[in-house]
């Protein structure tokens, strides 16, 4: 990397691209522009009512969107735990853990995912009793297990074709100089596996975050439910536009930059 900037004085870092990119990106450009758009509508419009109730309902909803986050991150946690073990155990030498595993990653990534969190919800119980004390089983969490397992199967999938990318030749020489399995992984395969699943797994979070938006349809109080709340209450129809906007932007601007720090990422791993 340091010749090929010697070589091309002009040339800018990689690292030191990921920022003006954004800043170049024409749907970033929109979303600027969306935000501008609202924010003259809302300041020069005909409905400071409007605009004086998205205010006070403003640290609601945004606590509704830090449910959403925490939603996605626990659930992206979960997966990434399980997806692991799955996907190493997707290539075990035994037939039966092969197929087993195969079985869990089919099911899970062609579940909808709809489906999935109204089956953690209803089919899981209210309260769990641990040594006979009950302790609530709360819906966020029974959404972040819905959530978690295709998002494991995804990260299975992911993992076990990072392992099968890496040239067979590197498993030989290794080998060749008596590394043992558990070293060849540990040392040599698994931080290159690190960067090849690290843009498809952060995509992978961009759809999962996209998809804590159920979580309002089982009684969960997220940016979703927050909105449609403050809509019934206020009963006015330029703060329902107002504050659906509100929603859609608070969802692109968490999500944009995911899916742009990903971008970054697979450009990176090339020039790698």
């Amino acid at each position: 990397m340091a010749n090929d900037l010697a070589l091309n004085p002009g040339r800018t870092p990689v690292s030191g691209r990921f920022l003006p990119a954004l800043l170049r990106d024409p749907w970033f450009g929109l979303l600027l522009a969306f935000v501008g758009l609202g924010a003259f509508w809302a300041a020069t419009g005909t409905t400071p009512a409007a605009v004086q109730a998205l205010w006070h309902w403003s640290p609601a909803l945004l606590r509704g969107l830090g449910m959403n986050i925490q939603i996605s991150l626990l659930a992206m946690a979960l997966g990434t735990l399980v997806g692991l073990v799955v996907g190493a155990l997707s290539l075990s030498p035994s037939q039966l853990l092969r197929r087993l595993t195969r079985a869990y990653v089919l099911l899970f990534r062609n579940a909808p995912i709809l489906v999935l969190v109204y089956f953690t919800t209803y089919v899981f119980p209210f309260e769990v009793n641990v040594a006979g004390w009950y302790l609530p089983f709360p819906d966020w969490i029974k959404v972040v297990i819905g959530l978690g397992l295709p998002a494991s199967a995804n990260v299975a999938e992911i993992f076990r074709g990072a392992i099968q990318s890496i040239p067979s030749a590197q498993w030989e020489a290794a080998q060749s100089l008596a590394f043992r399995r558990t070293q060849i992984f540990r040392m040599i395969v698994l931080p290159q596996c690190v960067r090849r699943m690290l843009p498809s797994w952060m995509n992978l979070m961009a759809s999962i975050t996209m998809s804590t938006s159920l979580a309002s349809l089982v009684g969960v109080h997220d940016l979703v439910d927050t909105a449609t709340v403050a809509s019934n209450t206020v009963a006015r129809s330029d703060f329902t536009i107002l504050v659906y906007f509100t929603l859609l932007a608070l969802f692109f601007a968490y999500c944009y930059p995911i899916a742009r720090w990903t971008r970054y990422l697979e450009r990176r791993h090339e020039h790698h």
